[in-house]
């Protein structure tokens, strides 16, 4: 009997990510959320997300390097405690000569400048916004960025952009937008294609906030991949240890989803605490980080 192979799937021109990946890994993720106490095996899955075992677990090794059962091991709360070894230390040391910010090992190489507090407390009044939406990991992302550089990413559920893309806006009602996708390819292309993480080649981001915002997110930078820490330990290291509360509200407005990770900021215990794109992505984040750190 001759053998039915089923079609590669289509893949966005700019990032490389497979059509309707990042939608199946989403409901695999949320079936486990809710039901991770029965232990449900890939079968049980696999059938929650809409698809088969065997092809559930040809997608999670394109999308992240990992089988359905190594993700989730990667996104359990033991898996999540490991990633806290030695935290203190993860926001103090520079992994590697030569990286830019804090040196992000196996991760994005970006440098980074701050808006000025004038031009930030003006709304955007005089700044100049592209934007454009792209294929991604993790569902449709929104990339925005000004002559200076990437200045926001933000996800968008399915149906959702219109939403996601007047949320940003009016959070800078003064800027000038401009819808222009190619213009943003490089962009999308530099982020979510891994053979574009090129020290080289930095990704040039522009963080627009507060003082305290921008410190609480500088100091997400030198978070490196497949490493976490809390709250708490970016307060210390802000010198400022009675803070949590207020870094989490920064962390919260974070204007860079993913390249500035706040997804690695999770609570003692080793929960995986609020994600403002919601924490099935957070996981989602974590496990296909682990994967490419499995892979390098």
């Amino acid at each position: 009997m001759q053998q039915t192979i089923a079609p590669a799937p289509a893949r966005d021109a700019t990032t490389g990510v497979p059509h309707g990946d990042y939608e199946t890994v989403q409901r695999a993720i949320a079936f486990v959320s809710e039901n991770y106490q029965d232990q449900p095996q890939v079968d049980a899955i696999a059938q929650a997300a809409g698809t088969n075992a065997r092809a559930l677990t040809e997608l999670f090794r394109r999308w992240c390097g990992l089988t359905p059962m190594d993700f989730l091991a990667a996104v359990t709360v033991e898996h999540a405690r490991g990633l806290l070894r030695d935290s203190h230390s993860v926001l103090d040391a520079s992994y590697e000569v030569g990286l830019s910010g804090a040196g992000r090992l196996h991760d994005l190489f970006v440098t980074h400048e701050a808006m000025s507090p004038g031009e930030w407390k003006s709304g955007g009044k005089g700044l100049s916004i592209t934007y454009g939406f792209h294929s991604s990991p993790f569902g449709t992302a929104l990339l925005m960025a000004t002559e200076r550089g990437l200045c926001r990413i933000a996800f968008a559920e399915a149906g959702q952009e219109q939403a996601t893309l007047d949320e940003l806006r009016a959070r800078w009602p003064n800027a000038r937008y401009l819808e222009d996708r190619a213009a943003i390819e490089p962009y999308a292309r530099r982020i979510f294609q891994t053979a574009e993480w090129r020290k080289d080649a930095p990704l040039r981001v522009v963080l627009i906030g507060t003082d305290f915002e921008v410190q609480v997110w500088e100091t997400l930078l030198s978070i490196p991949l497949g490493r976490a820490t809390t709250y708490s330990d970016i307060a210390r290291k802000l010198g400022r240890p009675q803070a949590a509360r207020a870094v989490g509200a920064a962390v919260g407005r974070n204007t860079l989803a993913f390249v500035v990770p706040c997804h690695r900021v999770i609570g003692k215990s080793g929960a995986l605490t609020g994600y403002h794109w919601g924490l099935t992505r957070k996981r989602a984040m974590l496990g296909w980080e682990a994967g490419r750190l499995a892979s390098a």
